[in-house]
């Protein structure tokens, strides 16, 4: 390859892309077999292996056993068996019991779930470790441990009965509206093929009784050397040690003489569409979804790579209409999408989804399907494939500037793709070359043609899903023999482009002049106090080359309004946002920023409103436009603007009052934080009540004053080009002649809320279609002010104890649940530098109702043995090296450095010199991290929590409601998670992804 050589600054880099020379290829050129840019072979007993040296992050890396056995090759009597496989690895093998590997792995760092992990799908199983390397023993005992999956998993009868509660509450939990939806979807697109009845999670019946002897039979017969991979990418001096080490831990290992082939497992195709309607009383909302099933496509020359390209243009193009129809007066769905999925090995599909008003579905159906038969018939503009053409040139642009910074894992995982799904790797250089050959010959005729893939004669399968019956197989037949008919006829009209601005700008500001400039060596950060008053810090890193992060604050929130215009306010930013804040329309906005990398959003919090962006260096410019606008425009309420928000903030709330779990999450809000208007649901009735003239208004104040904003920028900058850009934009953001929501932080109003002082326990009882059952345990956490530097840290690290030590109870020694979280809430308290700070740590899990309040008060049980006997001198140092890790790798991330900042400036000790006040939080990690032994963390847990802690607590069951009838739902809906903060805006956003998880099940996959 022909490439240039890399030059320093961003801007030499820029233009070594846009000078990155063109490559001479023909259509039939065949892709590379091998992958790129790693060690790839085999072993002789068969093993393939994938390592490559990247140090992103640095000391680390991530590993993988990639398995070609998944639940498709279950037998009838083995249905849930190669998830219980997956389990069990986990929990014994031939060196490791008692979950040892668990222990050993987060005593190394590797935090349980999120560094040492494993999925189950029907085709495959992958286990996932992310560990340090720093230490020369550390990559070759991780490397064992894969070893011990491959061969040595211990299935006895005890460490079967052990794992078979996790197994069944990970059943149970997938029960709920969400999973039923999710299977019955799968059921359907995969009927007349295995794959329909061989979802990963499997049947109660073989989960609760299945033999020792039936689960080693599936082990012996499929996991075979010649059907493995092990993947390593990480900061490694030189790959053929560790292919070495590889080597050394698999290469004495057999295999089978003669391992049975993989069968291959075909999903019928059929002419006729299939129709159905779902009804299901827990759903979060309506849809529609059109799913059309083909072959997988071999990716294996430059054509093939072509076609894929212009597929991708094709579904880009589709969502920016479905985008700006979801826009218009009176729309027919409020997000629709359409995207391209690999359901199966053998099988993928074209699928279109929306989410919708009630009663809405035939006609969101209507309009999906009439502009799929308007592109067939009309095909796109060349407006629109250039503005699709300019993103996927940002896009590859993005991934080749950042080609030596790419994360450990994301290579990992394109090699796992390699081995399962003989995906190329080509290598980003060789791709952006081919993109940047390709793309601007590609018409947009060539990408119009991919819509004849949404005929319904094409193996289609439409459904609407209902909370109460409306369509009927019916409507659904009459509405395609009308849009077939149209097309017949060609009575569709072409698609009519709205006019689009040349400039976000179309007169340059006056620039701002710098008043105070100061420098933070410790933190490497540069202030600059501008001349209408904004505070801008920023700080140079060069993590990654093509980002920049940044964040601008102001205090005073919702808590400084009456009660009477609360809700009025606090949908502000979701009315102004659906008219446009910075000055345009979000469906105009979205074609003038085509081709850059340039992002801006609000937040109206309790005490602080705050805006965040996130930009490639070259287009810094452009993200600084869109925060001047958004500081000059004044949004002002259309009609049809705010009918639109309020239908689909009633829809939101309606979702949430047909999940089981809004009663109980409601009750947990009032129990422990009382029944103030700001921690209440909202109702219907009070969306009623919004002044939209008024949530303009409020959200228009919010960002008007520049002197009472800090901005906090991190990200590849350089000062030359980027100082100027600030005072353009930023500094040129006019002062008002009278302050607007000037506020001390000390002088703000609190939120309302009180924690009970005795103990509480209540059961919610919810009509569930299956029954499930979840748990929060609170206990009221304060924090004096003497001890607020120390004590904010312990916080951190009791919290992962307490998660740590009630997951080694209730799951690895009892079996009881799948997974606990801990959490820990203070973002009640006003952000004064005085006083001390309340609030509440948090434990949940779901389990067997029958057993909730057995595990609670085993719960309370472990708690108080911490508090009188204290942790271990082992469960201390597993705390400390986690938080170590996640501390080394944070500090080598943007985002990490950007919050870091920001917290030294709203912090109790700032006043004045963001470089003391960081140093003062470093410290104080640094004090508590040598402080923190068993007898320092016993008495932190007696100090913060209540002492004893069965002394003042809150406890909250769900449990289903006792009914003479449980009628099971044929439909399978989404159920929204709600934690202690949600409003409105969550069930907006649930409303949106509630479509696209109806079919984002890909392979069905199980993560344990």
């Amino acid at each position: 390859m022909d490439l240039l050589p890399a030059e320093p600054s961003q801007i030499a880099k820029k233009h070594g892309f846009r000078s990155l020379k063109l490559v001479n290829v023909n259509m039939d050129d065949v892709l590379a077999e091998n992958p790129f840019g790693v060690a790839y072979g085999r072993l002789e007993n068969g093993l393939c292996y994938y390592v490559r040296s990247n140090s992103k992050p640095k000391m680390r890396a991530a590993l993988a056993l990639a398995v070609k056995a998944g639940s498709v090759l279950e037998e009838e009597d083995e249905r849930g068996v190669a998830h219980i496989v997956e389990h069990l690895a986990f929990s014994a093998t031939t060196k490791y019991t008692n979950h040892d590997i668990v222990k050993f792995l987060e005593s190394i760092g590797g935090e349980f779930g999120a560094c040492q992990n494993a999925v189950t799908s029907a085709d495959d199983t992958v286990y996932e470790l992310f560990v340090p390397v720093d230490k020369p023993e550390l990559l070759s005992q991780a490397l064992s441990v894969l070893a011990e999956f491959s061969s040595e998993v211990r299935v006895s009868i005890d460490d079967l009965e052990k794992e078979r509660g996790a197994v069944m509450e990970e059943y149970r939990g997938s029960r709920n509206a969400h999973g039923r939806m999710q299977d019955a979807h799968w059921v359907l697109m995969m009927e007349g093929s295995k794959y329909a009845e061989r979802l990963p999670i499997g049947l109660e019946k073989v989960i609760r009784t299945v033999s020792p002897e039936i689960v080693k039979q599936f082990y012996r017969k499929w996991y075979n050397l010649h059907n493995m991979a092990v993947i390593a990418v990480g900061d490694f001096p030189d790959t053929q040690s560790v292919v070495e080490l590889i080597r050394t831990h698999f290469g004495g290992k057999k295999s089978a003489p003669d391992p049975p082939l993989i069968p291959q497992f075909p999903v019928p195709s059929h002419q006729e569409p299939r129709f159905s309607c779902f009804v299901e009383s827990e759903a979060a909302g309506s849809a529609v979804m059109i799913s059309c099933k083909m072959p997988v496509d071999e990716l294996k020359t430059v054509k093939d790579y072509r076609d894929l390209l212009a597929e991708s243009m094709f579904f880009h193009a589709l969502n920016q209409r479905f985008f700006k129809l979801s826009r218009r007066k009176d729309p027919p769905y409020f997000s629709c999408s359409a995207a391209a999925d690999v359901l199966v090995r053998p099988v993928k599909a074209y699928i279109m989804t929306s989410s919708c008003k009630e009663k809405g579905t035939i006609e969101a159906l209507e309009s999906m399907l009439t502009e799929v038969a308007r592109v067939r018939l009309h095909g796109f503009s060349e407006r629109e494939i250039s503005v699709v053409r300019a993103l996927l040139m940002s896009e590859i642009e993005s991934a080749y500037l950042e080609r030596d910074q790419m994360q450990s894992t994301s290579l990992r995982d394109e090699y796992l793709q390699h081995f399962l799904r003989n995906e190329p790797v080509v290598g980003i250089e060789y791709e952006a070359q081919l993109q940047k050959t390709i793309l601007p010959h590609i018409s947009a005729s060539e990408v119009s043609k991919y819509s004849k893939n949404f005929q319904t004669s094409c193996s289609c399968v439409i459904k609407t899903v209902e909370p109460q019956a409306t369509a009927t197989v019916d409507d659904i037949k009459t509405v395609l023999l009308k849009i077939n008919s149209l097309e017949e006829e060609r009575s569709i009209s072409p698609w009519d482009d709205e006019n689009i601005p040349e400039e976000i700008i179309s007169t340059m500001p006056n620039p701002g002049s710098v008043v105070q400039q100061l420098e933070y060596s410790n933190i490497g950060a540069t202030e600059l106090i501008l001349s209408n008053g904004m505070r801008v810090c920023y700080k140079c890193t060069d993590f990654l080359d093509d980002q920049v992060l940044f964040t601008g604050f102001s205090y005073g929130g919702l808590s400084e309004l009456p009660e009477s215009e609360y809700f009025s306010c606090s949908m502000g930013s979701t009315i102004a946002g659906e008219i446009g804040v910075f000055g345009y329309r979000p469906s105009v906005l979205m074609d003038m920023l085509a081709g850059k990398r340039a992002e801006v959003g609000t937040k109206l919090g309790a005490y602080m409103r705050t805006f965040s962006g996130d930009c490639s260096p070259s287009d810094l410019e452009t993200a600084l436009q869109l925060v001047h606008q958004l500081f000059t425009t004044n949004v002002e309420p259309g009609e049809e603007d705010v009918k639109i928000v309020m239908q689909m903030a009633e829809e939101a709330v309606r979702a949430q009052e047909r999940d089981p779990y809004t009663a109980f999450a409601n009750r947990v809000r009032e129990l422990n934080y009382g029944n103030s208007y700001f921690f209440r649901p909202i109702r219907i009735s009070d969306l009623r009540k919004v002044d939209p003239f008024k949530a303009c208004e409020y959200f228009n104040n919010c960002f008007k004053d520049p002197s009472t904003f800090t901005v906090v920028i991190v990200g590849n900058i350089d000062p030359a080009i980027a100082c100027p850009l600030i005072l353009q934009y930023l500094g040129g953001i006019p002062r008002p002649s009278e302050p607007i929501l000037h506020f001390n932080r000390d002088d703000l109003k609190g939120l309302p809320f009180t924690f009970p002082g005795a103990i509480t326990r209540e059961v919610v009882r919810s009509h569930m279609v299956e029954a499930q059952c979840s748990v929060q345990l609170c206990f009221r956490v304060e924090l004096k002010n003497e001890n607020m530097m120390e004590d904010i840290h312990f916080v951190g690290f009791l919290s992962k104890l307490l998660e740590t030590k009630i997951l080694q109870v209730l799951r690895f020694k009892l079996g009881q649940i799948y997974s606990a979280g801990v959490s820990v809430f203070l973002g009640g308290n006003k952000p004064s530098r005085i006083g001390n700070v309340c609030g509440d740590i948090s434990i949940n899990f779901s389990c067997d109702p029958d057993i909730s309040s057995t595990l609670v008060d085993l719960a309370l049980d472990e708690i108080l043995r911490l508090q009188e006997e204290g942790p271990s001198d082992e469960d201390v140092s597993t705390i400390l090296e986690i938080e170590q890790r996640a501390h080394e790798n944070g500090l080598q991330e943007n985002y990490y450095w950007l919050d870091r900042i920001l917290r030294s400036y709203q912090s109790r000790v700032y006043s004045g010199d963001v470089g003391t006040s960081f140093e003062v939080q470093d410290e104080g990690r640094s004090k508590v991290r040598k402080l923190l032994t068993p007898l320092t963390a016993q008495l932190a847990l007696q100090r913060i929590l209540p002492f004893p802690c069965k002394r003042q607590y809150t406890v909250v069951i769900l449990m289903p409601q006792a009914s003479r009838f449980m009628l099971k739902s044929f439909i399978y809906s989404m159920a929204n998670n709600y934690g202690r903060e949600a409003k409105i805006l969550a069930g907006i956003a649930g409303l949106t992804l509630l479509a696209l998880s109806l079919w984002r099940y890909s392979r069905s996959a199980l993560k344990s």
